[in-house]
């Protein structure tokens, strides 16, 4: 298994999470970081492309797989704002609070064990009248989608690093203290219906 999770899953994640359904998504929600940023699960820099440098200072990347970080660097050279490693779990965010302008999180509660507790975090970070931004893949309206969900999920997180499929994205974000202000959801194209149906947009401080 450590050989899996340091030798195959990096690649496989990099792969499968940079498909053009993902890229499609995260061009509708990256570009609206601005300040300093907080990217939780920065992975392996698929996010670097899609910031709009002008409105970007700094952007500080937390995320526990060092493995990956090899790949987030390579990419980092193409971009003219400062990039912050930090090797940390989602809820192990060592930030001063009311010390981030935006809080972004691309298909990453997804994974992050107590998500609840990660999100709490985010919000401490958060300066008066910041925002976090969110694209995640989760629970399906579709009760027969759902079920797939079910039966799949054991399997699916084993293969993917701990990815869940049918997580609440709603219900997190209320619970970690958001207010959700946007929202769009639906189905991605290209994508199977059981590990395609997303949420994204915008939530501000309870």
């Amino acid at each position: 298994m450590v050989f899996y999770e340091r030798h195959v899953l990096p690649g496989l994640l990099t792969f499968a999470c940079g498909r053009k359904s993902f890229r499609d998504q995260r061009a509708k929600i990256v570009p609206l970081a601005e300040g300093r940023v907080l990217e939780v699960g920065i992975g392996s820099g698929l996010n670097f492309p899609f910031y709009e440098a002008a409105k970007v200072d700094r952007v500080i990347g937390l995320d526990p797989a060092e493995e990956l970080w090899a790949r987030a660097a390579r990419r980092a050279r193409a971009v003219p704002f400062e990039i912050e490693y930090l090797p940390l779990e989602g809820e192990r965010i060592p930030l001063a609070p009311s010390s981030v302008d935006t809080v972004l999180v691309t298909y990453t509660l997804c994974t992050i064990p107590q998500a609840v507790t990660a999100l709490e975090g985010m919000r401490r970070v958060l300066k008066p009248g910041g925002r976090l931004l969110f694209c995640e893949h989760g629970k399906a309206p579709d009760a027969a989608v759902r079920r797939w969900q079910g039966r799949v999920n054991p399997a699916w997180g084993c293969v993917f690093g701990g990815c869940n499929l049918d997580r609440d994205i709603p219900a997190l974000l209320h619970a970690g203290g958001f207010r959700i202000d946007r929202m769009e959801r639906g189905y991605v194209a290209r994508m199977p219906r059981f590990a395609g149906f997303n949420y994204w947009g915008s939530a501000v401080p309870a």
